[in-house]
């Protein structure tokens, strides 16, 4: 060693950027801040280019979704026709332009759809988490009870609140998915067949300005919208562009477990469905799309493997633990505090992958082929098994923000804790 390398610096982090390519929570895009459009705060009949008219990009984007149109709606204004004095910048991001007639207007947009962005997007990180998975699963279900858990309990353990990102999303899932469930025991609908919902975003942000919010994209797709290729094109871009996924399986797509699991509420109809996807076909569909143009055909994003419905596999306990032990973790509350607790984690990573080796290989063999980060959890939305669409008793969800806090973990929002 020279002399002068005893004195060098040991390496510093690595500078912030001035900026961040957003990611649009709505169609998924990915552009630089630069590129995004404004939405004018007032319209003039004397002045064509500040006069109502219909937004086209926004109408497609909406008719998607079986929304409306929108007719008569302010001008799109673009930064690069504005004098540079015109234009109002947060950390190195514009953030707002000045117009010819001295209005200001801070509403941004995204470039290709034209939806209102998040007011941080470009000053922080796009980090967007995608729940996905085949029809059937119960991804409505467990989204409501992810976010009612994180609203309620979860985010203050993390010092942090979930919110929806504006008030017509707070509204929808309030009427359509939270007092349903949680306040009537009613469940939910199944997803219609017709249409693609609009995504319910949320956001998760930490009283900690130092930590960038994260954002929570949900689509409540139709199992039969798998095979649209408007739609695989769309979940393509959402999977590619994501930063972690949550990757919902339900035990009754496996046909072995199928088998095995005599629900003791038999053949009422509704409870069984006849056609289920295997979960590989699933990996297959949704994956291939994007997971062949990754560098060696593998994704590095973060992906909770989450097997749903977990209070169905008591059916399936016995002492030699065949399938599942009956003092297995699956069936006991877990409640992270403060940091990512690791051992409750990797008992419960360890049970599920033995548990899907043994009961669909061929699944934990495509997972292992196309991601190198994954992780095996089991979750119960509601804490028992619904009778003729109704609850039971209360919701009492088990280890439902389990994949999430995971999630957290490895994009370094919280810190892991080896020992109790």
């Amino acid at each position: 060693m020279g002399i002068f390398d005893m004195f060098k610096k040991k390496p510093q982090a690595a500078p912030r950027p001035l900026f961040y390519d957003i990611v649009c929570p709505y169609c998924f895009s990915k552009f630089s801040p630069e590129e995004v459009v404004f939405r004018a705060t007032h319209h003039r009949e004397d002045d064509e280019d500040y006069a109502l008219s219909e937004d086209e990009p926004l109408n497609k984007y909406r008719e998607r979704f079986g929304l409306d149109t929108v007719y008569d709606m302010e001008a799109i204004l673009r930064p690069q026709d504005f004098p540079e004095e015109h234009r109002i910048y947060t950390d190195h991001v514009v953030t707002g332009l000045n117009d010819r007639y001295g209005k200001i207007t801070r509403r941004r947009l995204c470039p290709q759809c034209h939806n209102e962005l998040p007011v941080t997007a470009g000053q922080v990180p796009s980090n967007i988490i995608s729940i996905i998975g085949a029809s059937q699963v119960g991804k409505s279900v467990y989204m409501t009870s992810l976010i009612h858990t994180l609203q309620n309990t979860t985010a203050d353990h993390f010092d942090a609140a979930c919110m929806p990102l504006n008030a017509e999303i707070s509204r929808k899932f309030r009427t359509l998915y939270e007092e349903p469930l949680f306040e009537r025991g009613d469940l939910l609908a199944s997803t219609q067949k017709e249409r693609m919902q609009e995504p319910f975003i949320f956001q998760f942000v930490f009283k900690d300005e130092n930590k960038p919010p994260l954002t929570l994209v949900f689509f409540d797709v139709a199992g039969e919208g798998m095979v649209d290729q408007d739609y695989l094109g769309l979940q393509g871009q959402h999977i590619k562009n994501s930063s972690g996924i949550l990757f919902m399986v339900d035990p009754l797509q496996i046909r072995s477990i199928r088998e095995k699991i005599h629900i003791n509420m038999g053949d009422k109809p509704g409870e069984w469905v006849s056609q289920y996807d295997e979960p590989r076909d699933v990996v297959l569909t949704m994956f291939g799309d994007f997971i062949a143009y990754e560098d060696k055909g593998k994704t590095d994003i973060p992906t909770a493997v989450v097997l749903t419905k977990s209070d169905m596999l008591h059916s399936l306990k016995d002492e030699d633990g065949e399938y599942i032990k009956s003092n297995s973790n699956i069936f006991n509350n877990v409640v992270h505090r403060k940091n990512f607790d690791i051992a409750e984690f990797q008992n419960i990573d360890g049970e599920i992958r033995r548990f899907i080796e043994k009961v669909d290989r061929p699944f934990k063999g495509t997972m292992d082929v196309y991601f190198k980060d994954t992780a095996y959890f089991a979750v119960s939305a509601l804490g028992s098994n619904p009778v003729d669409q109704k609850l039971q008793g209360v919701v009492s969800p088990i280890r439902v923000d389990e994949p999430f806090i995971w999630l957290l973990y490895k994009l370094n929002y919280i810190e892991g804790r080896e020992a109790h």
